[in-house]
């Protein structure tokens, strides 16, 4: 019975199948960035209040939160690379709450991420802020006062408005359950803007996405 699984698993690899990430790969051998974006409200209201996580506590308003800057190859990711690079301390990940929400993230970033970018983990983290930094983020999501339904397609166009350097294919919403989920970015390793792979590209095309304000959870929180 072994034999024949690994036997099956030998043959699905030999055709592609479930290939699009690979774990293992060897540090620093990737094509561009995804930069990943998530509206931290959202989150909370479909996992983040079920952890009891403090990034969704009210004293908080964190609204677009860095989730990560994933290596990604044309077609398919690395991830969980091989490297004999330290990891980074408590200290480090501690730092990355600010814009990230939890320690426990930046770490779990570094570690699946991370240690595909050939860099050193402080490095990381700091071109990680520095991504999160050059993309500007819609002021216009932080000042309603209720929960909306809307396209999806409106949160690619306020990031492009907000952002003249971004262009379509270079940009992409994901939703999920029906909420807007997330925002990519796909970004050379320089930081500039780039096409996205076909498989980067998920386009929620909800017309009718949820999108739960900042305030409206600190007050359902209370």
């Amino acid at each position: 019975m072994h034999r024949m699984i690994l036997t099956v698993g030998f043959a699905l690899w030999a055709m592609g199948i479930g290939a699009a990430n690979a774990d293992g790969e060897k540090a620093g051998e990737f094509d561009y960035y995804v930069l990943a974006l998530s509206w931290s409200p959202n989150w909370c209201a479909l996992e983040g209040d079920a952890r009891d996580s403090d990034q969704c506590d009210p004293r908080h308003d964190y609204g677009w939160t860095l989730h990560g800057l994933w290596p990604q190859f044309h077609r398919g990711w690395p991830s969980y690379c091989r490297t004999t690079v330290a990891p980074p301390t408590r200290r480090m990940s501690g730092e990355m709450t600010d814009i990230m929400g939890s320690a426990g993230l930046a770490w779990h970033q570094w570690k699946k991420h991370g240690t595909c970018a050939g860099l050193q983990a402080q490095s990381y983290y700091d071109l990680m802020r520095e991504a999160y930094s050059r993309v500007e983020r819609p002021a216009i999501f932080r000042k309603l006062e209720k929960e909306v339904s809307l396209p999806a397609s409106l949160i690619e166009e306020a990031f492009l408005k907000a952002n003249p350097d971004l262009e379509k294919d270079m940009f992409t919403v994901t939703c999920r359950d029906g909420y807007i989920q997330e925002a990519r970015v796909c970004l050379s390793r320089d930081l500039d803007p780039v096409p996205c792979g076909r498989d980067v590209i998920q386009d929620c095309r909800l017309k009718n996405a949820r999108f739960t304000p900042i305030r409206l959870h600190q007050h359902t929180k209370r």
